[in-house]
Formats: C-alpha cells, sequence, structure tokens
C-alpha cells in the first residue's frame, strides 16, 4: 500500500469499526490489513504534551471553524492528528511537525506575548496566513495535485491542513452534518442532481 492508502486504514481504524462504508473502495490488500490490524477505539494516546494538545485543537478549529456546522474541534480532529502523528508519519514527517509545533508557539510568545489559542482569531488566522505563504513553493500547493502520494517533506503546514481536513471528514460530525451521508449498504446511483446547495456525499464515517 502506498501511505494514502494507509491514511485510509488509518482513518477507519480510529473509529475501532471495521471498513463497512468503505468495502468497495478498498483494496484487497487493504481488507486484508484492517482484518488482522488491532482497533483504536479503546487506546489512550498521549503523544503531545498538553500544551501541544491545545495547540492542535486551535489550529485545527481555525482551519476548519464552528460557523452553522460543528467545527474541527467539535469532530475530535486533534485526536485524529495526534494519532497520525504518532504511528503513521514516518520520521522525517514527524519530526517537521513537531518542530513546526514548537516554532509556531515560540514566535508566536515572542511577537505577541502570549499562546496561540489566546489570540484573537484574525491574528491566529493571520499567523497560518504567513506559514501559508513562506510554503508556497511546496509541490504539495501544485494545482489539481489532489490525488497525490503523500508528501514526506511537506512544510508542517501542508501537513496540518492535509491531516485537518483528511481527520474532519471522515469524522461522523463531518460526514453526518456537513457531507451527506447515505448509510444504506450496496446502493449507488451515478445521476442524481446535485444542487449549487448541496455539500458532497460522505464515503465514510470515522470516530474519534
Amino acid at each position: 500500500m502506498n501511505r494514502r492508502e494507509f491514511m485510509k486504514c488509518a482513518a477507519l481504524l480510529v473509529s475501532g469499526v471495521g471498513a463497512s462504508q468503505m468495502v468497495f473502495s478498498l483494496s484487497a490488500e487493504q481488507r486484508v490489513y484492517l482484518a488482522a490490524a488491532a482497533s483504536y477505539a479503546d487506546r489512550g494516546i498521549q503523544f503531545f504534551s498538553h500544551e501541544q494538545r491545545q495547540l492542535v485543537v486551535s489550529l485545527s478549529e481555525v482551519i476548519i471553524p464552528a460557523t452553522d456546522t460543528p467545527g474541527a474541534k467539535e469532530a475530535g480532529v486533534s485526536r485524529f492528528i495526534e494519532l497520525m502523528v504518532a504511528d503513521w508519519f514516518n520520521p522525517q514527517e514527524r519530526t517537521i511537525f513537531m518542530d513546526g509545533l514548537e516554532t509556531l508557539q515560540r514566535d508566536t510568545m515572542a511577537h505577541h506575548g502570549m499562546n496561540f489559542e489566546d489570540l484573537a482569531v484574525d491574528d491566529q488566522q493571520a499567523l497560518l496566513e504567513q506559514l501559508e505563504s513562506a510554503a508556497s513553493d511546496s509541490p504539495w500547493y501544485e494545482l489539481g495535485n489532489v490525488l497525490r502520494d503523500f508528501i514526506s517533506d511537506a512544510p508542517f503546514i501542508c501537513q496540518l491542513k492535509e491531516l485537518t481536513v483528511w481527520g474532519f471528514f471522515t469524522s461522523e460530525v463531518g460526514a453526518k452534518q456537513v457531507l451527506r451521508y447515505n448509510p444504506m449498504p450496496m446502493s449507488f446511483d451515478g445521476d442524481i442532481p446535485l444542487k449549487p446547495e448541496h455539500s458532497s456525499w460522505a464515503l465514510s464515517v470515522t470516530e474519534f
């Protein structure tokens, strides 16, 4: 399996359920892996420090804030991110992510005199936009590059955005309250009209 296929398996494992919602989109290799893998459901991961965990909660909520639908915090995205960094990142990716967290918190304290999570939302957004601007040369931002393999040397902001979006839209909150969820198995209709106000369909549901 490539890294993206592993990520799909990881999202399912976090829920502690089988691949029932995604079984038809999984390869035979993925099905074998999931059948033998341990569940994450009752696992109490403690990879981040308390301060790092609070920072990740705030960062993910800036990327997908609560509006008329829940945001990343309510969806439990920070737990998904912690699991991915701890168990699924290789050493290079993990170092980039952890260094990025430390640098962001240190620079925020130096320039604003407070932690990132205590800043006004506009200031939080401005800091993430600065990180995006600095990382804009990364292949991660190539136009149309949506089915790429996971880029191991992607900058911290790219890792953060990818994990946040992945975690949110495979969560129960993201799938059922933001996307449209059809729990009926073995049903497919490729010609359903989609109105401008409609969201996309959910392919899986994961509980963090």
